[in-house]
């Protein structure tokens, strides 16, 4: 290799770096059809966490946004008193595997799974009580994510066995 062709090829590196970063997912253009898009929950990532769940097979953080968490440590809902319009919500489940380097048994986030978001907006959604539902499925294969289903309402009836919590299943534990 001539020292002519060291440019070449850093050039050829940039390019190839440059395309693999633009042909990553943006985000900011996933949308259910005719339902929640993704760009209405910008931010998620920094949001104070609520809870964590698991299932066979999965671990979940859920997390708020400001204004539902405020609500929530008001002791929302109780009482008859339900969050606020603007109130958020993002779930991200991952696939759980062992910590290898643990001491002890523990389970720790793999693969990600699905991301969810909730949203309350009683004027777009007067029909679901306020609530609004998207869920992106993770494709492993092509590293992207993908819309669950259509319309904002896909969660509702699952949500509706909550309906006296306000449709919300994570209660805000202690501290």
């Amino acid at each position: 290799m001539s020292v002519k062709s060291l440019p070449a090829i850093a050039l050829a590196a940039t390019a190839l770096a440059g395309g693999v970063a633009l042909a990553a997912q943006d985000r900011s253009t996933l949308k259910v059809p005719d339902g929640l898009s993704f760009s209405e929950f910008k931010g998620y990532e920094a949001w104070q966490p609520v809870a964590v769940s698991q299932t066979p097979g999965s671990l979940k953080q859920i997390a708020a946004n400001p204004a539902m968490i405020e609500a929530y440590r008001k002791g929302l809902p109780a009482d008859g008193k339900t969050f606020p319009d603007g109130s958020k919500v993002v779930k991200i489940e991952w696939a759980s595997k062992a910590n290898p380097v643990s001491p002890y048994a523990v389970q720790v986030p793999g693969d990600i799974k699905t991301i969810a978001f909730i949203e309350k907006d009683l004027k777009r959604f007067p029909k679901t009580h306020g609530w609004a539902y998207a869920i992106f499925d993770y494709d492993t294969s092509s590293k992207t994510l993908k819309p669950r289903g259509t319309g904002a309402d896909c969660g509702y009836a699952c949500h509706s066995k909550v309906a006296v919590q306000d449709y919300i299943f994570t209660a805000y534990p202690a501290r």
